[in-house]
């Protein structure tokens, strides 16, 4: 089948993957763009997986100040020093800042949420759930249900990313590090809104 410069770009848009992995995917999806997506994917979690390992000692500070009345600082980290002065890489840092100040995540990740915080929320969940007059055996299956909305909420790496809700932040981050070549993490991060 002949894939289409036409084509080939559409993917790479969509995808944010070099020309050539593009191409090849198309061959190998015969010319369907969504199954071509489908093989990328595959492709870049196992290459993440791979990456995901590595240490980032490098990396920049962002920021973002929203009206002067919310201001962000944020650490992200990658593995050198070229990829920090990277205009891609200093692109995510800034999305990240802005995605912080508009979305006010509490944690970065799922693992750094304490366990007061969590013991306090299951027991919020657990009788939110018993006041609906559902019975106790099914209570745990609920809490844990609804938990995933929790972290949603409050953990930065499994938020609706502003700019486009029909991804996390993880997966914006992924594509980026698919994009980059390199490991990229969230080190930490702090939100300052006046009056707070």
């Amino acid at each position: 089948m002949n894939i289409t410069a036409e084509l080939v770009k559409e993917l790479r848009e969509k995808t944010g993957v070099g020309v050539m992995e593009c191409k090849t995917a198309l061959q190998e999806a015969n010319g369907d763009l969504d199954t071509a997506v489908t093989i990328l994917r595959k492709k870049g979690l196992a290459s993440l997986a791979k990456k995901a390992g590595r240490e980032t000692r490098d990396g920049l500070i962002g920021a973002y100040v929203h009206n002067g009345k919310i201001g962000v600082l944020v650490e992200v980290n990658c593995e050198t020093d070229f990829v920090a002065r990277n205009s891609d890489f200093q692109a995510l840092t800034k999305d990240l800042a802005m995605h912080i100040a508009a979305s006010d995540p509490r944690f970065v990740r799922k693992e750094d949420v304490t366990e007061d915080v969590l013991a306090k929320e299951r027991e919020i969940l657990r009788e939110q759930a018993r006041a609906t007059g559902k019975p106790e055996n099914v209570l745990d299956k609920i809490v844990e249900g609804r938990m995933s909305k929790f972290y949603a909420e409050m953990c930065l790496l499994e938020q609706p990313f502003v700019k486009e809700p029909s991804i996390t932040v993880r997966d914006h981050i992924a594509a980026y590090i698919q994009k980059i070549g390199e490991n990229i993490q969230v080190r930490r991060f702090v939100r300052f809104k006046v009056g707070d």
